[in-house]
């Protein structure tokens, strides 16, 4: 069931950042700055990266699940929400404070990187040894 709800989120995920994509390019052109408006890309951009992230992990997860898959997932979920979603807020409502989060998730990002590498070497490391 849990399983469910990370494809149903990550599929959602693909909506909103196909949305923002589209509503970034269409909507937002002149009517903020190119400042904000780049921000918001960033957004998009790392929000479509680590969608696909996740998608990888789970396919990979339903093949060979391992500890550590589940983190991975985590802490990129939580990094979209709070780096992709903090700069669209940002863009959307000027109120500039808000990048102050960004690095938060960029954080994340990288340590669901880091979880990834820990994970892939643990089962490799437990293959060899026959376990």
């Amino acid at each position: 069931m849990q399983e469910r709800a990370v494809w149903v989120a990550t599929a959602l995920s693909g909506f909103i950042l196909v949305l923002a994509g589209a509503f970034g390019a269409h909507g937002l052109e002149g009517r903020v700055s190119e400042r904000l408006l780049a921000a918001f890309e960033t957004g998009v951009r790392y929000q479509a990266w680590h969608t696909l992230a996740i998608l990888a992990v789970l396919i990979w997860r339903q093949r060979q699940p391992l500890r550590g898959q589940k983190l991975v997932m985590g802490l990129w979920g939580a990094g979209m929400v709070l780096f992709s979603g903090s700069l669209y807020l940002m863009t959307l409502t000027g109120i500039r404070a808000l990048g102050m989060i960004t690095p938060i998730g960029g954080v994340l990002f990288l340590a669901g990187w880091l979880m990834l590498a820990w994970a892939s070497w643990r089962n490799q490391l437990n293959e060899s040894e026959g376990r």
